[in-house]
């Protein structure tokens, strides 16, 4: 069961700019890639993170330009579905606003990007015979959630539980809901490496990997120099 939330309780005082325009850049790669039809699935063999490609560049046959550096920052803009992309989204406007509103709009999109990259780098050293692309703004948008957990964790979330077919709306403590977000990514990373597979699907570790390099760097970069900070509204 995740919990999806929807809002938190913080008075910010800017108005939260990179957070959207990272939200309209996503949607609109993920309209591009609608409009190539089957063509997407060679976007993503070029484009995703391959970790193989990493750990021994030269065992896949190469089809097209190799990137490197930048088929990682390419691939935060991609992803495979509506549900995908419109559950990272709410995710990154939930907790994104919060987090650039404390550290401003530079210092939030090196914490997104900062995060995303040490995310895959954490996919590719435990994943390193994988021939699998992936994709997805998930470990970025992971390393945002860990900034707040840090710089929020007394913070109130307005969070739908689902309960067979119902939904409860509830506050939940910041601390609580990532703390719990967390855990489920640790345990999923954990039980994949256990019986080592290679197939596709969530890249847990990622997630684990950003959401740690996002709370070290929220514990380490300073705060925006422009008066008081968010405030929790009680």
């Amino acid at each position: 069961m995740i919990p999806i939330p929807l809002t938190d309780h913080i008075r910010r005082r800017s108005f939260w700019t990179a957070t959207l325009l990272l939200i309209i850049l996503n949607v609109l790669c993920f309209l591009f890639e609608i409009s190539l039809g089957r063509g997407v699935n060679r976007l993503v063999f070029l484009y995703g993170v391959v970790p193989i490609r990493y750990t021994q560049p030269h065992a896949l046959a190469r089809i097209g330009p190799q990137f490197t550096i930048g088929s990682i920052f390419i691939s935060m803009f991609l992803h495979g579905g509506w549900l995908h992309l419109l559950g990272n989204m709410l995710f990154l406007f939930v907790f994104g606003r919060s987090i650039e509103d404390r550290y401003g709009h530079l210092k939030f999109l090196a914490i997104y990007f900062l995060s995303g990259f040490g995310a895959w780098t954490a996919h590719i050293l435990l994943n390193p015979g994988s021939r699998t692309p992936t994709i997805g703004a998930s470990g970025a948008i992971a390393g945002v959630l860990g900034a707040y957990c840090v710089s929020y964790p007394a913070a109130r979330i307005t969070t739908l539980i689902p309960l067979f077919f119902f939904f409860w709306r509830i506050e939940v403590p910041a601390l609580l809901l990532l703390g719990y977000w967390f855990l489920i990514q640790f345990f999923a990373g954990f039980q994949m490496l256990a019986i080592q597979t290679a197939t596709g699907g969530v890249a847990w570790w990622a997630h684990v990997g950003g959401f740690l390099v996002g709370m070290v760097l929220a514990l380490t970069l300073p705060l925006a120099r422009r008066g008081p900070v968010a405030e929790i509204v009680r």
